[in-house]
């Protein structure tokens, strides 16, 4: 507007000088009528171009600022330059706004945004997965009205956010929800969620665990403990102490069974990354193996091993060797006088298969599902009697999933069962000549 002032002078200064002269040749009165014409015809060009100006700020489409004349021409420009400097700030804030709804969109935890009055103004996929919300349909409702557990109302009324409540999905399957709400700017609010589902399973089978060990370890000591009360207090005959300290040796070694075994499996969780390439030669490996099996039968069983040659594994052959061993052991344990055990070996470039059949007691379906978990048990009594620890089968587990492997269990209640490791092919390779 700077340059519209000094233009208009100089236009009216002109019609000014140009009635003049027409004065000076026509008279006075033409002179008159010059200058009086040449200032309407200025008003009605600066209306004109006002009417434009203010017909585009009722409806400033961008792109479309109309065009301008003589001193308007610059006013007109200058309101194009920033025409365009404000569509680009919006273009840019418009992409800022876009990121930050992907980046919302992503997070793995659910976030609402809530208003003054706990109205939903946006949510991510997350949430609505969470709380059953449609970003489309809900917004601008209450969340009370929409998540609708006690809990959750009494939280969100209470205005004491310091500690994020627990919940249970509304979505169900048994999803827990970490739920928490965070003020910020003018009475907004950031409803944040987080499945902690597998955290609290986690805890529980900590929980688990501990009792466990500590059931498992606390009968041996008792025992014990109470051997050596005995010795001590009533100095029982020699042959009798003889028979107490047989009784003490072998619940030391059923305690020395369940550290090892444990030492086992924390060896197996801590190992990083998956196991060794290692060619682990299976014929002398499956040999050796029947004999223990043999041994730790002691001719109460048929022991059969059935090996096709040709291949070998790549992998740890400890770990192999114990995982075999650990569902041989229990196949003989659970496997009364007289029954056979048998052992199969068949490979091929695509994939291996090592299992052991037997013809013992057998376990019903819904125990089946939980057989790897630790000190899980389907008879805890015969399990004791048997000399088990509980976490053999938890042991193999470990090690098969090292190798790629997976363990296949078929069993019926009084059938017998089958116990199979199966491996990929790029585990497999051909077996080389003893040398």
């Amino acid at each position: 507007m700077d340059h519209l002032l000094p233009r208009t002078l100089i236009a009216v200064a002109l019609i000014a000088i140009a009635a003049l002269l027409i004065g000076l040749g026509f008279g006075t009165t033409a002179g008159w009528v010059a200058f009086c014409g040449g200032i309407l015809l200025l008003l009605f060009h600066h209306i004109r171009h006002v009417d434009r100006l203010v017909r585009w700020l009722q409806n400033p489409t961008p792109g479309r600022v109309p065009d301008g004349r003589g001193a308007w021409d610059h006013v007109f420009a200058v309101l194009h330059r920033y025409e365009r400097l404000q569509t680009r700030q919006h273009q840019q804030l418009a992409r800022t706004l876009a990121r930050f709804r992907q980046a919302g969109r992503a997070h793995p935890d659910g976030v609402v945004i809530l208003d003054a009055d706990h109205r939903i103004e946006w949510c991510n996929d997350t949430a609505e997965g969470h709380f059953d919300l449609n970003v489309g349909t809900d917004t601008g409702q209450p969340v009370i009205n929409l998540v609708r557990q006690p809990e959750f109302v009494a939280y969100v009324e209470s205005k004491d956010y310091a500690h994020p409540v627990e919940l249970r999905s509304p979505r169900g399957a048994g999803a827990i929800l970490s739920v928490q709400i965070i003020p910020y700017g003018d009475a907004q609010k950031l409803l944040l969620s987080r499945d902690i589902t597998r955290l609290e399973k986690l805890e529980t089978m900590r929980r688990d665990f501990v009792a466990n060990v500590s059931h498992e370890l606390r009968t041996p000591l008792t025992v014990l403990s109470g051997f050596l009360e005995t010795i001590k207090e009533l100095q029982p005959d020699p042959q009798r102490s003889q028979d107490y300290l047989d009784l003490m040796a072998e619940q030391s070694r059923r305690m020395q069974r369940i550290v090892d075994d444990l030492l086992t499996l924390a060896t197996l969780e801590s190992a990083a990354g998956p196991s060794l390439d290692e060619r682990v030669r299976i014929a002398p490996l499956l040999e050796r193996l029947r004999a223990e099996a043999e041994a730790l039968s002691g001719s109460k069983h048929k022991i059969t091993l059935e090996a096709e040659p040709g291949f070998d594994l790549l992998g740890a052959e400890n770990e192999i060797a114990s995982a075999f061993g650990n569902l041989i052991s229990n196949a003989i344990r659970y496997t009364p006088a007289g029954g056979e055990v048998r052992l199969t070996w068949c490979a091929s470039a695509n994939a291996a298969e090592f299992a052991v059949q037997d013809t013992g007691i057998g376990i019903a379906a819904e125990h089946i599902p939980r057989l790897t978990e630790r000190f899980y048990r389907v008879d805890r009594g015969r399990s004791r009697d048997t000399g088990g620890t509980g976490l053999g089968l938890a042991i193999v587990k470990h090690i098969l999933t090292r190798h790629q492997a997976t363990l296949d269990i078929k069993s019926e209640l009084g059938n017998g069962s089958r116990f199979a490791a199966r491996f990929v092919g790029r585990r497999v390779v051909p077996a080389v000549a003893a040398s």
